[in-house]
C-alpha cells in the first residue's frame, strides 16, 4: 500500500462530478506530507504524459478522476472521468 491508496479510497467514495481539495486536505487524507513536486502542475496531470506511471496519478485514475493542480498552486481539482458507453 502506498500513501495514495488512501486518496484513491477517498475519491471512490465521492459523489460529486467535480470538486477541489487543498494540499492541506489531501495531506490529511493520506496522513502524510505531499512532496515539494506536488506544487508543479505536471506532477498531477494524467493527460500530459500518460506513459509516465506515478502513484498519485494512478490513484486518481483508479478512482475514476482526473486531477489538475489549480492556478493558486495549493489546491487540486478532481473531475470525474466520463463513463464510456
Amino acid at each position: 500500500m502506498n500513501d495514495y491508496d488512501l486518496l484513491r479510497d477517498y475519491l471512490r467514495k465521492q459523489k460529486l462530478p467535480e470538486f477541489v481539495l487543498s494540499f492541506e486536505q489531501i495531506e490529511a487524507i493520506i496522513d502524510a506530507a505531499l512532496p515539494r513536486a506536488a506544487q508543479r502542475a505536471s506532477w498531477w496531470e494524467t493527460e500530459r504524459s500518460p506513459q509516465e506511471k506515478m502513484p498519485q496519478r494512478e490513484a486518481c485514475l483508479a478512482a475514476g478522476y482526473i486531477a489538475t493542480r489549480q492556478a493558486d498552486g495549493v489546491s487540486v481539482k478532481f473531475k470525474r472521468i466520463p463513463k464510456r458507453g
